[in-house]
């Protein structure tokens, strides 16, 4: 009869025993896809930032090019104008010539100006994404 007590009582607490360890594993692997989900909206929600960004960057981009167009159409024909108007060919040379300055000048001017939009426009892009992998990565360090 004590082997029969002793056998029962061994088989309740290995009973015990896997009931606490099977409910530990159940709770650890809940946490674990709770804190994935929470990665995963936040992975989603720095894309859309990045979306959102870039979508502003190439509309301010849009915008530049639209005004840029426009005042280097204003400056073509204000030229035509002056060039149509000499009255010599000395005249119409040096005029095409400061034409042709400016016109230079003016490009390379908005050059930088569209460089500058299209880097920080790519800067503001990556930095949601930027700071999701920075956090990732001190997940994983910290996890060593």
């Amino acid at each position: 009869m004590a082997a029969v007590e002793t056998a029962k009582k061994t088989v309740e607490q290995f009973t015990a025993a896997s009931n606490v360890a099977f409910k530990d594993g159940v709770e650890k692997s809940l946490a674990a896809m709770n804190e994935a989900n929470s990665y995963s909206k936040k992975n989603l929600e720095a894309v859309v930032a990045a979306a959102t960004a870039s979508a502003k960057g190439a509309e301010a981009l849009g915008a530049q090019a639209m005004a840029f167009s426009k005042a280097i159409f204003d400056s073509n024909v204000t030229a035509a104008k002056s060039l149509a108007g000499a009255k010599s060919v000395q005249e119409v040379v040096e005029l095409q010539t400061a034409f042709a300055k400016s016109a230079l000048e003016t490009y390379m001017a908005e050059f930088g100006k569209m460089s500058d939009t299209v880097s920080s426009s790519v800067k503001e892009s990556m930095k949601p994404l930027n700071e999701r992998v920075t956090a990732v990565v001190e997940k994983f360090q910290a996890a060593r």
